[in-house]
């Protein structure tokens, strides 16, 4: 990729995986706004291109990503999808907001905005929960379905708005869940813990600070990879 600025948030994600570390810091969003160039996406957040730049070079010799997305198929992707993703976020979930919710009940006049972000990741869970089984019961058994995988599948269920339906309510909803984790993300200055924070505290801001990149990878094999690969096998 030759000039980097002009390219898309997208397509620096999707062929050079080992740049996503560097986007993630600056909190460039790849998955759901990642239709805007890495140039423009710095001007919007007041960044410089040149220092991003420089440390995308400083990485080194680029790292192969562990998994080759890009060459998966439909079924394989959404395979790994439920095992690594959702699988992760049904457990992650119920610990975080145990976690933030002591955070509260013994901490909560020293950092009131704790409650802001209790109230926020209750906000992210009643997002994402529904919006795992719709996946789980409706999209993936749909991509499966124009793919071929499922055996039990009726051909002429393929009708207009069988796959993009689906996906444009799954693409609003990833929306969603990742304002409400950029504003987490915002009001706890990057999940920076206070000097008198207890250890409670801390472990649940670094989980939150992993729950978030998840959902930017989970959302980035989804927008970026699955969905595009649906679309066009819907229109063969």
């Amino acid at each position: 990729m030759k000039n980097l600025g002009e390219a898309t948030l997208k397509s620096i994600a999707l062929e050079h995986f080992e740049f996503i570390p560097v986007l993630e810091k600056y909190s460039l969003d790849f998955c759901c706004r990642g239709k805007k160039t890495l140039k423009e996406a710095c001007i919007e957040n007041d960044l410089s291109l040149e220092t991003i730049l420089a440390e995308i070079n400083e990485a080194g010799v680029p790292i192969k990503a562990q998994m080759p997305f890009n060459e998966m198929s439909a079924d394989q992707l959404i395979s790994y999808i439920l095992i690594h993703h959702h699988f992760y976020v049904k457990n992650a979930i119920p610990t975080i907001l145990n976690h933030i919710g002591k955070v509260v009940a013994k901490h909560g006049e020293r950092y009131p905005h704790m409650e802001k972000v209790l109230a926020l990741f209750n906000a992210v869970t009643d997002e994402l929960i529904p919006h795992m089984q719709k996946e789980e019961q409706i999209l993936f058994p749909r991509i499966k379905i124009i793919f071929g995988t499922d055996e039990h599948a009726i051909a002429s269920q393929k009708v207009i708005g069988f796959i993009d339906g689906p996906i444009n309510v799954m693409e609003i909803e990833h929306e969603k869940a990742g304002d409400l984790l950029f504003e987490i993300r915002r009001i706890t200055n990057h999940y920076k813990a206070p000097e008198t924070a207890c250890t409670t505290h801390r472990v649940c801001l670094d989980e939150l600070k992993a729950f978030e990149e998840d959902l930017h990878q989970h959302v980035h094999l989804e927008n970026n990879i699955l969905f595009p690969m649906a679309k066009i096998q819907m229109k063969n």
